[in-house]
C-alpha cells in the first residue's frame, strides 16, 4: 500500500520542508520569541517525525513521545492568530521551496491550515 508520504518523497521531502518551514521561524522575530529553546534543531527534528509519521511513514515520533497530542504540548505557549499567520506564511513558503505536484501541495497545506487554526489557544496579542 503506498501512502502519501510514499507519494511525495518520503523522509527526503519532509526533512526539505521541516528545513525550509525552521529557517523561516529562525528569521521572524514575533515567533522565534514564543519557541521555549533558543537552539530549533529539537523541535525541528519533533516536527518532522511528527509529520512522517502523520503522512503514513516511520512511527518513530510516537515511539520516542507517545501519542501526539498536538493542543496539549501546546498548551504552555501562546498561540495566537497572529502566531498562527506568521507560522502559516513560513509553512507556505516551504512547500513552495520544495514545489510538489498541485494536487499533492494542496492536500498538504489543507491539513496545515487546519492544524494551525486547531493550535490557537490565545487570543491575547499583547
Amino acid at each position: 500500500m503506498t501512502t502519501f508520504y510514499d507519494e511525495i518523497g518520503g523522509e527526503e521531502t519532509i526533512t526539505r520542508i521541516v528545513a525550509a518551514f525552521y529557517r523561516g521561524v529562525a528569521d521572524d522575530p514575533y515567533l522565534k520569541a514564543i519557541y521555549p529553546e533558543d537552539d530549533l534543531g529539537p523541535a525541528e527534528e519533533r516536527f518532522r517525525l511528527f509529520l512522517m509519521q502523520y503522512w503514513g511513514g516511520p512511527t518513530t515520533y510516537s515511539e520516542r513521545r507517545g501519542h501526539p497530542r498536538l493542543r496539549m504540548r501546546h498548551a504552555p505557549y501562546p498561540v495566537t492568530p497572529k502566531a498562527k499567520e506568521h507560522w502559516l506564511r513560513h509553512f507556505r513558503a516551504a512547500l513552495d521551496e520544495v514545489e510538489m505536484p498541485a494536487e499533492q501541495d494542496a492536500q498538504f497545506w489543507d491539513y496545515i491550515t487546519h492544524a494551525a487554526q486547531f493550535m490557537v489557544n490565545s487570543f491575547d496579542e499583547t
